[in-house]
């Protein structure tokens, strides 16, 4: 955290039957001195996809969601130019075709409205920019995928994505996890470390009404949300992140609550979807390391948070990190002395 200028961190580890860490350092804000917790909640960020992407499997587990269908016929309005269309499947490994824009600018402040998803997904979809490659092809990462596989979901669900996510993930988990902060929440705020001279070009480039005050080497952020739910929009703690994890290490069950077919959970860990920067499966995915150790992961990074979560089947193991600092930091130690710990 010192090398990194990381303000605050929460940690979880978790294996199939427990708790094992659940800690904070450092602050979860600089003005007030609050220190960050196990129960400080945090942006998810791209962590969100991984629900996103255990809501729309389990709609398949109940046969209200076809995989192999094209994304048109529940999202009419996207459709790939040419003959060949891309499945639901598709949408969740990242074979899609669909372009990745850099989504600096969706987001809004807490107290604002939030856009209409499908108005949304039409806007940043216009016209043939929205395919860069045809359907079925190598993987390769897109925001603008899970939000479409959202309004997928929706359609199969009968009801809205967020409601729907509550409904079939996370209030069966018991998570302190949602797509608005809860009243009373210790809440991290988000800090870009970055020198004084480029406040003004931030305050530009990001949405009015986010960037806050300066503290020393950081500039804080105004609470603010995701615009785009399905592929970014949670918020919540280490603590709900990593009964989420249990369920996963467990094939989909948790505490009696079924979420997933056993079946499903395991074919969500493979990755068999080679692609650039990540390899892919449904849903989780990680970095070609060369190593055949068994472990996927995903990632939830942007402006003024930045974390990870990871499962470790063959050891029965997960490991959530989630922090309030807009770069990376060396994690990769971390993660490997809490994995390997003999934990009594």
């Amino acid at each position: 955290m010192h090398k990194g200028a990381v303000p605050g961190l929460s940690v979880a580890v978790v294996s199939r039957e427990r708790v094992l860490l659940a800690r904070g350092y450092g602050l979860a804000d600089l003005r007030t001195q609050a220190p960050a917790t196990a129960s400080t909640s945090y942006l998810w960020f791209s962590m969100t996809k991984i629900v996103t992407a255990t809501a729309a499997l389990r709609l398949a587990d109940e046969g209200r969601l076809d995989l192999d269908a094209p994304v048109g016929e529940y999202v009419p309005d996207l459709k790939a130019p040419g003959g060949r269309q891309p499945q639901v499947g598709q949408l969740l490994n990242h074979t899609a075709g669909l372009a990745n824009p850099l989504p600096v600018r969706w987001a809004h402040r807490a107290e604002a409205p939030a856009p209409d998803p499908a108005a949304l997904l039409r806007r940043v979809t216009r016209g043939r920019r929205a395919f860069r490659r045809p359907p079925g092809g190598a993987a390769r990462y897109s925001n603008v995928g899970y939000l479409a596989l959202g309004q997928v979901v929706e359609a199969a669900a009968g009801m809205p994505f967020e409601r729907y996510a509550r409904r079939a993930v996370l209030r069966p988990l018991g998570m302190r996890t949602a797509f608005t902060y809860s009243p009373g929440t210790e809440r991290a705020t988000g800090y870009v470390r970055a020198a004084r001279i480029v406040d003004p070009l931030l305050r530009r480039v990001l949405p009015e009404g986010i960037v806050g005050d300066r503290h020393g080497r950081h500039l804080s952020l105004n609470p603010f949300y995701v615009d785009g739910r399905a592929y970014g929009g949670l918020v919540g703690d280490v603590m709900g992140a990593g009964r989420f994890l249990r369920m996963h290490l467990r094939d989909g069950e948790l505490d009696g609550e079924r979420i997933l077919a056993p079946g499903t959970a395991r074919r969500m860990r493979v990755i068999d979807q080679p692609g650039k920067v990540f390899e892919h499966g449904l849903g989780w995915f990680r970095r070609p390391t060369g190593s055949p150790e068994d472990r996927v992961e995903h990632y939830g990074t942007g402006v003024g948070f930045w974390n990870v979560m990871r499962l470790y089947p063959d050891r029965g193991i997960g490991v959530v990190v989630m922090s309030n600092s807009t770069t990376s930091y060396a994690f990769e130690p971390m993660f490997s002395l809490l994995a390997g710990a003999s934990w009594s």
